[in-house]
């Protein structure tokens, strides 16, 4: 809206007010700004001022505030497109990072996999040379026990021998030779192991 305009759009509603005043108890009263006289003056200071303010609002104040709101808007966008940017960014790296950690746990995976199979093997090892070094134990224990019961028997033959001579000798007064007592007590045991 022009300033022309606007006078003539003001300028009628200003020349009723005034009227109207003209006719009130305030005009009676003395209030110099209600008294028709100095309305002339008064309509045009505020049609210079409202000039005035018109223009100072529409070439320096609405100008900056839309440089500001334009300004402001831009910062928006920006910031806008750094925040998309770096939440791409930080996908990228939680991506990054859950593949590091999926590697990591097949890595530990493999490695507690190698560790159990290589504790397995040291210990079916070490059964291994257990068993071998007490199954030789066992059969150097089972030729002493052997060699003892021979050398048990040996000594039991012996004094078998001794008591069935001198039985025979003192039951029967007969007198025997160690090689027909020696038979004698081998045929005994031969029918014991049967």
């Amino acid at each position: 809206m022009g300033m022309g305009k606007t006078f003539r759009f003001v300028m009628p509603g200003i020349v009723a007010l005034a009227s109207a005043f003209a006719t009130s108890p305030a005009w009676a009263a003395g209030l110099p700004q209600l008294d028709p006289s100095t309305f002339a003056p008064q309509i045009i200071w505020l049609v210079i001022t409202f000039a005035v303010l018109y223009f100072l609002m529409a070439r320096v104040a609405l100008p900056r505030i839309s440089h500001v709101l334009d300004e402001r808007q831009h910062k928006i966008d920006g910031n806008l497109k750094k925040a998309d940017s770096l939440k791409t960014e930080a996908e990228a790296a939680a991506e990054a990072y859950q593949e590091s950690m999926n590697g990591a746990r097949a890595q530990a995976h493999e490695i507690f996999r190698k560790a159990r199979d290589e504790m397995a093997q040291e210990s079916a090892n070490r059964q291994e040379e257990l068993g071998q070094r007490l199954g030789g134990e066992i059969r150097s224990a089972e030729e002493n026990i052997g060699k003892a019961k021979d050398k048990a028997l040996a000594a039991v033959r012996e004094m078998t021998m001794d008591v069935t001579l001198s039985a025979v000798d003192k039951l029967a007064g007969l007198k025997l030779s160690k090689k027909e007592a020696a038979s004698a007590v081998d045929a005994a045991i031969k029918e014991r192991r049967l």
